[in-house]
């Protein structure tokens, strides 16, 4: 009996806490499920791919866990229990294998007066996660818990419809004069029609223009190129493009059309070659790709196709064009940006074929759509694509609308993480065959959730943060451009002459418009990662020109859940980056870009070691470690970056610079390891 007794005593305490034997490597982490488990003492190998950003150095030691998904749950992974109040812990979550470890998310503090560790992530089923507790703070032991639920779906949606007063057609939802405020852009044939956004609802402004040779029957972008801090436009028509150039009040345009032939489909501002002044690019329909290269002094001169004196390998060459919806992203993580061009044509041609141009960080660009691994060579007809990172896993994913199903139907590709894609279509549920055909496909978080919903032509894709989207079709706008129209921090869509306002929740939000200085002044091509205690970690792109015929907010849009703190780091398309911690929610922060050359610092440490200085063709590097996620960049000793790419191997070719100083920096995750070197 006293036997008896004991064991089940026994079997009690370990139902309430699993002590440990504790996995001391990756190799022998200790499978878990849905329990509490303690941790006896770290002392086990230290882990170096650091999953937090509010504290990115490394540890001594780890202890490793190994959890196994039965199915698709939402998982919450906390030390955050009464019995280890006082306890400072941090987290790391990990997908892929010991060799090749992948971020999944990570948390330091659950707040600034709580040090225990909390996070919370979609797990896929039969997918494994890598679980480590460092001892950058302690090395005592302490409990954690894993517990998880199933998705619940998304609310239905609801948006109050509001008409407006404009002259023209309805086309963007922009900030037109710099207060952070998106404004709603109508254009006609001789007037540009603003409704100013002001605390108290709308100042419509009727701006008289010039009997403009271009309207935007095609595609409209909006951003300020000329840097007077006033927003300027380009109109996409049928036969030419037209710039309407903002004056230094905001008070008229000039118009400045040029005279070649462009059967315009989607537009972009963009900094093609990366010298901090805005371009522009431009779908030809029937021929290649146009683009327009600034000076500097604001002018914009034209070229097309291959041009030694432009992108010297042009940026969509197909003789017949075809070209279609451009988006321009950041799908390799090197911190530049590449261009997705989506395609539509029958019939047997190139023409119809999806291209990917990867920024190969020398001012050339190759296409890589077909290239093994990748999948996006495809002949599906399709008008835009709508690139977010859906899974929360820091790279960008994509949705391709068909336009027609002649050759293909709609697809969801993730990414890698590694430049390729899969084809995960199937995974996102039974919804995805109820759409119809579409031109427009927009990523946008609706309900302030945290994961990405696409509008695609009055359906919202909602994102449940599983893997599966639930369609909604009930007071769903139709395609429009997309901003947040009055200032509550749930975005809205302007549709024809309605303005369809978010009708929102109680779900927390972030808005944040950057400011270039070195960049161009809105920070068009900037990587924005947001980090919080639950929903872990979250990205944007400033792009201007998404969708196929639309512009949308300026602002980066962030979904906070019920999130009030989070950690921001922003990469500038100068390589300059921001880091900002404990920032607090529902609020537009406007940050400033800060001065690159005062990064570029010496490591004080021998973390990063770099031979032959100077240095003829080949720089070599010693690291304390060596993983896929890293990327290098050199800059000049104006601060200006002059190469840029991932870092495939422990060496750099360098042959290429003229003789003089450059720094080249590592970037680690978040961790930047700068080293000076001269150039022979």
């Amino acid at each position: 009996m006293k036997n008896n007794y004991i064991l089940c005593l026994l079997a009690f305490l370990t139902a309430l806490a699993v002590p440990a034997q504790d996995g001391n490597s990756c190799l022998n982490a200790i499978p878990v499920t849905n329990s509490i488990y303690t941790v006896g003492v770290i002392n086990g190998a230290q882990t170096s791919t650091i999953c937090t950003t509010s504290t990115t150095d490394t540890a001594n030691n780890a202890e490793w866990y190994l959890y196994t998904a039965a199915a698709n749950f939402t998982v919450q992974i906390s030390s955050n229990l009464s019995q280890n109040a006082g306890a400072d812990t941090r987290l790391h979550v990990y997908s892929g294998t010991c060799g090749s470890l992948s971020c999944v998310t990570g948390n330091d503090d659950v707040s600034t007066n709580n040090f225990t560790s909390t996070v919370t992530f979609a797990a896929t089923a039969g997918e494994s996660y890598l679980i480590a507790w460092d001892d950058r703070w302690s090395d005592a032991g302490f409990e954690f818990q894993i517990s998880v639920t199933a998705p619940t779906p998304p609310a239905a949606f609801a948006f109050t419809i509001n008409s407006l007063t404009t002259a023209g057609d309805n086309r963007a939802t922009v900030d037109m004069n710099g207060d952070g405020l998106d404004d709603t852009v109508s254009v006609g044939a001789s007037n540009i029609s603003i409704n100013y956004q002001t605390a108290t609802g709308f100042n419509n402004v009727n701006i008289p223009t010039s009997n403009v040779a271009n309207r935007p029957y095609w595609s409209l972008a909006a951003a300020d190129y000329d840097g007077n801090g006033f927003t300027d436009l380009l109109y996409g028509g049928g036969s030419g493009v037209t710039f309407m150039k903002a004056n230094d009040t905001g008070t008229a345009f000039t118009e400045i059309s040029g005279s070649e032939y462009v059967f315009s489909q989607r537009s972009n501002f963009i900094d093609i070659n990366n010298d901090g002044h805005l371009d522009a690019f431009v779908c030809h329909d029937v021929a290649p790709n146009v683009y327009y290269l600034n000076d500097g002094n604001g002018n914009l001169n034209f070229h097309q196709g291959s041009d030694a004196n432009g992108v010297p390998t042009g940026l969509g060459l197909v003789a017949n064009g075809g070209n279609y919806g451009t988006v321009w992203i950041d799908y390799d993580n090197d911190r530049d940006m590449d261009l997705f061009i989506a395609k539509c044509r029958g019939g047997s041609t190139n023409a119809k074929i999806n291209e990917l141009h990867r920024n190969n960080g020398d001012g050339t660009f190759t296409n890589v759509a077909a290239m093994p691994g990748v999948n996006l060579a495809d002949p599906i007809q399709t008008w835009s694509t709508a690139w977010a990172d859906y899974d929360n896993d820091g790279d960008m994913d994509l949705f391709i609308g068909a336009s027609s199903f002649s050759n293909g139907g709609h697809k969801m590709m993730q990414n890698n993480g590694d430049g390729t894609f899969t084809d995960i279509t199937a995974s996102m549920g039974p919804d995805i065959g109820e759409l119809g055909t579409d031109i427009e496909n927009v990523p946008a978080d609706f309900n302030n959730d945290g994961h990405i919903d696409i509008l695609t032509d009055g359906n919202i894709m909602a994102n449940n943060g599983d893997g599966t989207f639930t369609r909604f079709t009930a007071n769903i706008p139709a395609n429009g451009a997309i901003g947040d129209l009055n200032n509550d921090g749930y975005l809205d869509v302007l549709n024809a002459n309605n303005l369809h306002l978010n009708d929102g929740g109680t779900n927390n939000y972030l808005k944040i418009r950057l400011v270039g200085t070195q960049s161009n002044k809105n920070g068009i091509g900037a990587r924005i990662e947001v980090n919080s205690s639950i929903l872990g970690p979250q990205i944007r792109e400033i792009r201007s020109g998404e969708g196929f015929r639309y512009m949308g907010s300026l602002n980066a849009h962030f979904g906070m859940a019920s999130d009030t703190i989070v950690d921001i780091v922003i990469y500038w398309p100068s390589g300059a980056v921001s880091t900002l911690n404990g920032q607090t929610v529902n609020r537009l922060m406007t940050i400033t870009e800060p001065n690159t050359t005062a990064s570029l610092v010496d490591s004080q440490d021998n973390e990063l070691l770099i031979y032959p200085n100077p240095v003829g063709t080949t720089l070599h590097l010693q690291l304390p470690t060596f993983h896929e996620n890293m990327t290098y960049s050199v800059f000049d000793i104006n601060g200006r970056r002059v190469l840029n790419a991932p870092l495939t191997s422990k060496t750099v070719e360098v042959g290429s610079l003229n003789k003089g100083l450059y720094f080249i920096r590592i970037l680690d995750n978040n961790r930047l390891l700068v080293k000076k070197f001269f150039k022979n």
